[in-house]
């Protein structure tokens, strides 16, 4: 989507100058953490429009709906699913398959974790996920700390392999007309590896010097996985319907049907089944209770930042400023791929990834001419998305993921320092984005 570069100006200046002021002043508050990052959004949104960048028109043409329907569509099947206790169920079973051994369950809790991340998002995946964890390390009487460390990284790691695993790799798709198959072509094999390398570079750092008594152990192993299971009819509606959003993702291209479609026709299907035979007040209840589980912070902070980005476009910003990415890179595909991924993985790191994405993504179309048109954008794509998605692990703020999983940290009591967590996660995030190089270079250049 590339609007005609705008030649007005608000208050006098060029319009150019007030929306990249805009946007750094957006991207600064949001940054800053002193205000709701939704609220920034849709401020720097509504300004777009009153300065006169945008007119309504334009900024509501600017609104990615297939990337908010997307996200509601899942964030809706994952509350209805969530009653059912099928996750707890997984975490709990994970670890008794290893006969409660400290080091096995960190392995599997990440296996679990990414595999989970990669079919529903990486944010609902840990909110999931933690509270279990923090439950069997308390009754194995080890710290909490590094499994949740390398949760965070696993939650991360398993997003980047599907179309629906992290937010950025949603709205890469999403713009790009990218199918969920492709994610998975493209990015699933190098993950797997990624994966596997992270849960051994986890077992070096801590794993291989946990250890819990036999008494503690035998306590996890007294946990039955089965009572976790609070709904058993709707855990088989729940998994019924994922089942056939899935089926449904992967045969898009030949439903001719776009991602948030099957997502919200999932999320319907679900809430009709969960609602049948109850009364009218119980369904209004259910219902509502499910509405108040969809993370409304999210989807107004990417309608908000949607707009911005889109404002931004239209003055010709990025037109210019991918011009000068292509100067530095010399039109190189190689050079230009390589400087997407590390600039993607840095960056990433410093700022939540899913602004910088949107941001890149406009950048990256206009550099179509250079490569050969939109197919020779490919490898920039899947670079984008191994930087932003791996380059998040970095540090606390470099992902949703870390910041949720540290919030439910400290009000458990498990303090999370930035300092202490980029110590140990920035050294691991560097490997694995050394692993997607070699990936991108192997495969696309």
């Amino acid at each position: 989507m590339h609007a005609a570069a705008t030649t007005g100006s608000a208050f006098g200046l060029p319009a150019i100058w007030v929306a990249s002021a805009l946007l750094v002043a957006t991207y600064a508050a949001v940054i800053s953490e002193k205000i709701n990052r939704a609220v920034i959004a849709l401020f720097g949104a509504a300004l777009m429009v009153a300065l006169g960048i945008l007119t309504q028109e334009k900024a509501v043409e600017g609104v990615d709906f297939n990337t908010i329907g997307l996200l509601i569509g899942m964030m809706i099947i994952v509350a209805v699913s969530r009653r059912t206790g099928m996750f707890e169920y997984l975490a709990i079973r994970a670890a008794k398959l290893v006969k409660a051994n400290p080091a096995a369950i960190m392995i599997m809790l990440q296996v679990v974790t990414a595999v989970v991340s990669a079919l529903l998002d990486n944010v609902t995946t840990v909110l999931l996920v933690v509270p279990v964890t923090l439950v069997i390390c308390e009754r194995l009487g080890v710290k909490p700390y590094p499994y949740l460390v390398a949760l965070i990284f696993a939650s991360n790691i398993g997003g980047t392999a599907t179309l629906i695993g992290d937010p950025p790799n949603i709205l890469i798709g999403s713009r790009v007309n990218l199918s969920f198959n492709e994610f998975i072509i493209n990015l699933a094999p190098v993950v797997i590896v990624i994966q596997g390398i992270a849960c051994v570079l986890f077992h070096f750092i801590w794993g291989r010097r946990l250890t819990a008594t036999l008494r503690a152990r035998a306590k996890v192993m007294a946990f039955d996985e089965r009572s976790a299971i609070v709904d058993r009819v709707l855990l088989v509606k729940s998994l019924g319907v994922l089942a056939v959003v899935m089926l449904g993702f992967v045969s898009a291209r030949q439903l001719h049907l776009e991602p948030a479609t099957i997502a919200l026709l999932g999320a319907a299907a679900l809430l009709l089944l969960s609602c049948l035979g109850r009364s009218a007040d119980e369904q209004t209840k259910t219902v509502a209770k499910t509405f108040e589980e969809v993370e409304w912070i999210t989807i107004f902070f990417f309608i908000g930042l949607f707009i911005v980005i889109y404002g931004v476009e239209s003055t010709g910003l990025l037109a210019i400023l991918a011009e000068k990415l292509l100067a530095v890179t010399g039109g190189d595909l190689r050079v230009t791929a390589l400087a997407i991924l590390w600039a993607s993985a840095i960056l990433s790191s410093i700022v939540d990834n899913i602004p910088f994405v949107a941001t890149m993504i406009p950048l990256v179309k206009e550099m179509a001419p250079t490569f050969g048109g939109p197919e020779g954008l490919m490898p920039l794509w899947w670079a984008l998305s191994l930087g932003a998605c791996l380059g998040g692990n970095g540090t606390i703020i470099g992902a949703s993921a870390n910041l949720t999983v540290a919030g439910l940290a400290e009000r458990a009591g498990v303090r999370f320092s930035f300092v202490e967590y980029m110590k140990v996660a920035y050294p691991v995030m560097l490997v694995t984005i050394v692993l997607a190089m070699v990936y991108i270079e192997l495969r696309y250049l």
